[in-house]
């Protein structure tokens, strides 16, 4: 379906966002959203330009680059990224883009360099961005200091990284709220003394938002995730309407544990974009594995006791996370086009449990890489039938696809508020 009328090149980009405007506003709360924005290569490209390049976006884990030298890359949309760990251990974020001519300067995943070197022509590069070295071909008046890297936004807390590609990111005091709670709910876990035991990447054939919806409910879990049900309870809260007797006296029992250690477990939101809480596994079960026992025979921090249930962490646009008492699995989302999305899977583990000693990664995978390949089936079957003539927007489940609601919800107010900022600048360049 095409609702973006054609116009003259210099018209396009307002029509566009005029069009993404009109669909968004005009959409039925409480349903999927208009065909075009789960399809359309345009509208794509402004989730690109207004979410994902200007949002908080989750990257990776502190422990990926621990020490000095350490970096890691990432692409985000049509924009290379490279994270660096510098002096005193600061974490530096740079558009992997040299100064020179475009080309990418780190070409690897991860890696441990003396300085940042773009391979074409060898500029070199500070680990803080500073342009050190670009031969002696440049006219005596080159201005080495106009020439640095440019650098993007790094927050860092309980061992998660969060990049904004804009120079100068709008405050967000719910974000920094999350932060500060981030570093409390994990602080029993040690998430500056882990590693990572196990990664995978798979593409999803489908659109990054279908992505997101599918995890924020868990209605299909039982028809589809049976090794992920072993453990997993679909709810997290005693409110929720799916919540029976045993779950809230199973929570009362845990959460009195909790309490006791310390560690945080209430239900928080932080707006629609971030939410914390710690929830019990099903009775009998310690992690998320295929028999509910510990996937590593080393507890993370600290920890003497396995019983820590899930630590659930949701980071919009572009994150869910369960962190147990043996290990933790985070995921990321970064789309790579209208019907294609990247996710990428971590296992944590304590940085001195010791690969066929204390764990398996083999065993410790089997149920997020099942449940991972369900997931895609089930979202790319979701893609081709909204591809189709006969989708139209159909209701959510206010009792269990509430996660999808404020999600979409979420995902139409940011949209909506970068458009409104931008467009009147439009029509003042176009007047």
């Amino acid at each position: 379906m095409n609702l973006i009328p054609s116009f003259p090149a210099h018209d396009q980009q307002a029509a566009i966002r005029q069009t993404a405007a009109a669909l968004l506003n005009d959409r039925t709360p409480g349903f999927s959203l208009p065909q075009p924005l789960y399809t359309d290569e345009r509208l794509y490209a402004l989730d690109m330009q207004e979410i994902f390049a200007k949002e908080w976006l989750f990257a990776g884990h502190d422990c990926e680059i621990p020490g000095k030298g350490n970096f890691m890359t990432l692409q985000v949309a049509n924009n290379p990224v490279v994270l660096v760990r510098g002096d005193k251990g600061v974490i530096h974020g740079f558009h992997n883009v040299c100064r020179h001519r475009g080309s990418r300067v780190c070409l690897a995943e991860k890696g441990k360099v003396a300085k940042l070197v773009c391979p074409y022509h060898q500029w070199t590069y500070e680990l803080d961005g500073r342009l050190l070295f670009a031969g002696n071909v440049m006219n005596d008046d080159f201005d080495m200091a106009a020439y640095g890297l440019k650098p993007i936004q790094v927050k860092s807390a309980g061992g998660f990284i969060f990049i904004n590609l804009t120079e100068q990111p709008v405050n967000d005091p719910l974000f920094e709220a999350f932060l500060t709670d981030l570093e409390t709910y994990l602080a029993p876990h040690g998430m500056d003394n882990v590693k990572v035991a196990a990664e995978s990447h798979i593409v999803e054939e489908a659109n990054w938002k279908l992505v997101v919806e599918n995890n924020r409910e868990c209605y299909h879990c039982n028809g589809s995730h049976p090794e992920l049900m072993n453990s997993l309870l679909e709810f997290d809260n005693t409110e929720d309407p799916r919540a029976t007797p045993e779950y809230a006296a199973q929570v009362a029992e845990a959460t009195a544990r909790w309490d006791a250690q310390g560690a945080a477990w209430q239900l928080k939101y932080f707006g629609r974009r971030n939410r914390l809480t710690r929830t019990p596994l099903k009775k009998g079960t310690n992690s998320m594995t295929l028999d509910g026992q510990p996937a590593c025979k080393r507890l993370m921090g600290n920890l003497r006791d396995p019983r820590m249930g899930a630590l659930r962490i949701l980071h919009l646009p572009n994150s869910w996370n369960h962190v147990m008492g043996d290990h933790a699995v985070t995921f990321r989302i970064l789309p790579l086009g209208p019907r294609q999305t990247l996710v990428t899977s971590k296992w944590l583990v304590h940085k001195d449990a010791v690969e066929g000693v204390d764990y398996d990664p083999v065993e410790m995978r089997k149920v997020w890489d099942a449940t991972n390949l369900q997931d895609r089936r089930i979202t790319e079957d979701n893609q081709r039938g909204i591809d189709s003539l006969a989708y139209q927007p159909g209701p959510y489940s206010q009792s269990f696809e509430f996660g999808v609601i404020d999600f979409v919800d979420w995902y139409s107010e940011r949209m909506l508020s970068h458009l409104e900022e931008e467009m009147p600048a439009l029509k003042l360049a176009q007047g």
